[in-house]
């Protein structure tokens, strides 16, 4: 089997969308001629044309605006937005007109379209460029948000998001672009509104997403040493999120803490917390534990960062306080 990166899954999920389908245009900054800042557009612009893979000026509002417009016209387009901070700057477009149009429209008309960022910490980038926002996309109704792991779940994640006639956001995460994994003969389907099983375990469930699977992979690891078996649930999307797979490991494991790496507060994972205390009360034997970031700008600083940022430590300690 051939190992492939998450970059390069991204690439071909948007190579073989095009080819599938001549409504599939992809825009953004720099990502034509010099492949986009993570080399996830790279050799596109040759393939496909400037008719198809367009650069825009340094104005996400615009970009975002163009790529509505063109959705609702009929064509199918893919947004990169550089880094997940600037998208502040599409929150109109995004969350007032591609999110409502649907509603407003009386169900006649979608928007086909995808928002690619990628959010998190461990290049020392700073507050403007390390955070977290996904949870602001998922509190919006007529949006979807999937953040895959590894990259057979980029491509399947990608390839089902642009053929969605919903708005997606597609969350990647910095730290995985260079992840590698055997691939199979054949990309998968994979369908937004699905959870996996990770692992199996029969102690302690934890549900997490993006960078911090890996995390939970790791904790697993380091807890199977003193007998303690971890179930992990990669969520992968957010939005809709996987509510049965999460309660059926709940039922098996009756423990569970959930892990991300954005801040902790008001985020993914105190949905998820608030919703298992509510219709999973009866199958819990411990209290439900959050692992998140702390309430604060990301730093700069590569020893701030290191402490800012949450690990397998983090979910070690979180298993640990549950069992207790």
């Amino acid at each position: 089997m051939a190992e492939k990166h998450f970059i390069r899954a991204i690439n071909e999920a948007l190579a073989d969308a095009m080819s599938a389908d001549e409504r599939v245009i992809i825009l953004g900054e720099d990502i034509a001629a010099a492949g986009g800042s993570f080399k996830a557009t790279r050799g596109l612009l040759d393939r496909f044309g400037d008719k198809r893979v367009f650069d825009t000026p340094i104005s996400e509002a615009t970009i975002a605006g163009v790529a509505v417009g063109a959705a609702l016209t009929g064509f199918k387009p893919v947004v990169e937005i550089m880094f997940m901070d600037f998208v502040t700057l599409t929150m109109d477009m995004m969350v007032n007109q591609a999110a409502k149009a649907h509603a407003m429209f009386g169900a006649q008309r979608s928007v086909p379209m995808v928002l690619r960022t990628p959010h998190g910490g461990g290049l020392s980038a700073g507050p403007q460029h390390s955070q977290c926002l996904e949870a602001w996309f998922a509190h919006t109704p007529g949006l979807k948000v999937v953040c895959p792991s590894n990259p057979i779940d980029a491509y399947g994640l990608l390839r089902a998001a642009i053929d969605d006639p919903d708005p997606v956001i597609f969350v990647e995460n910095k730290a995985l672009y260079a992840k590698r994994v055997e691939m199979p003969e054949e990309w998968p389907q994979i369908e937004i509104g699905r959870a996996r099983v990770a692992r199996r375990g029969k102690d302690v469930t934890v549900v997490a997403y993006g960078a911090a699977v890996d995390w939970a992979e790791k904790a697993a690891e380091e807890l199977a040493r003193d007998g303690v078996g971890v179930e992990i649930v990669d969520l992968r999307s957010l939005q809709p999120w996987d509510e049965t797979s999460v309660m059926e490991s709940l039922s098996r494991t009756h423990r569970l803490v959930i892990a991300h790496e954005a801040v902790e507060a008001f985020g993914v994972g105190a949905e998820i917390a608030a919703r298992m205390a509510d219709v999973g009360f009866d199958e819990l034997d411990g209290p439900i534990i959050r692992v998140g970031a702390p309430f604060s700008p990301p730093p700069f600083a590569p020893s701030l960062e290191a402490v800012f940022r949450r690990d397998a430590n983090d979910i070690v300690a979180a298993v640990r306080r549950t069992l207790r």
